[in-house]
C-alpha cells in the first residue's frame, strides 16, 4: 500500500516539475514581446494569448503536485494542535463532502469545454491572430483527473492514520520555511536546556 501511495506522489511530482518549465517559456515570451514592442516597434499578435495560457498551465499543473506535498492552504494554527487521528478524521470528511464533488464537477465541465472548443476549432478573441484554445482547455480535465488520483491517495492516508494513529510517510522534496524554522528552534531549545526537556517528557 505504501509503495502505491509514494508511486502516485512521485508521478504527480514529475508532472508538476515538468510543467514548471512553462515559467521559463513564459519568461521568454514576455521578454520577446517587450523587445519587439519597445525596441523594434513591432508588437506581436500572439504574445498575450500565449502568456495567459502558459500561466494557466503552470497554475493548473501544480495542483496535484501541491496536494501530494500537503502544501495547500489550511487553518494550521488550529490544525497543528490536534492529534493525527483528529486531523485525519476531519480531512476525510472534507475530502468526501467537498473535494471529490468539486473535482468530479471540474472534470465533467472541463471535458465539455474542451469538446466544444475542439469541434468548433475555437480561437482566442483577445488578439487578431487568436491561438487555438482547445489544447489549453484540454488541461482542465487532465488536471482534474490528476487531482482526483492524488485525492484517492490522500483518503487512503487518512484511513491509515485513523487505524494506526500516525500519518504514513509522504514523498517530499521541499519543506516550508516555517517548518524549517520551527525544527531549528526546537533543536536549539533542546541544546540549550536538555534538563528542561527531560522534565517536560517526564510530565507527559
Amino acid at each position: 500500500m505504501q509503495s502505491y501511495l509514494l508511486a502516485v506522489d512521485r508521478f504527480n511530482a514529475a508532472v508538476g516539475k515538468l510543467f514548471a518549465w512553462s515559467i521559463v517559456v513564459l519568461t521568454c515570451v514576455i521578454t520577446y514581446e517587450v523587445v519587439s514592442r519597445r525596441v523594434v516597434g513591432a508588437p506581436t499578435t500572439w504574445a498575450f494569448d500565449a502568456s495567459y495560457m502558459l500561466y494557466g498551465l503552470l497554475f493548473m499543473s501544480a495542483g496535484a503536485y501541491t496536494l501530494s506535498r500537503n502544501g495547500h492552504v489550511r487553518g494550521d494554527f488550529l490544525y497543528r494542535q490536534w492529534s493525527p487521528k483528529t486531523q485525519a478524521g476531519l480531512d476525510l470528511v472534507l475530502y468526501i463532502l467537498f473535494f471529490f464533488p468539486g473535482i468530479l464537477a471540474l472534470i465533467y465541465a472541463g471535458w465539455q469545454f474542451f469538446e466544444l472548443s475542439f469541434e468548433t476549432k475555437e480561437t482566442s478573441s483577445f488578439s487578431p491572430d487568436g491561438l487555438l484554445l482547445w489544447p489549453f482547455k484540454l488541461i482542465i480535465p487532465i488536471t482534474g483527473a490528476l487531482m482526483a488520483m492524488q485525492g484517492v491517495v490522500e483518503v487512503l492516508r487518512c484511513v491509515i492514520c485513523l487505524r494506526t494513529g500516525e500519518w504514513p510517510q509522504r514523498q517530499s522534496d521541499v519543506e516550508e520555511t516555517e517548518q524549517l524554522i520551527l525544527a531549528e528552534a526546537e533543536a536549539n531549545r533542546v541544546k540549550l536546556d536538555p534538563d528542561k526537556l527531560n522534565v517536560d517528557e517526564a510530565k507527559l
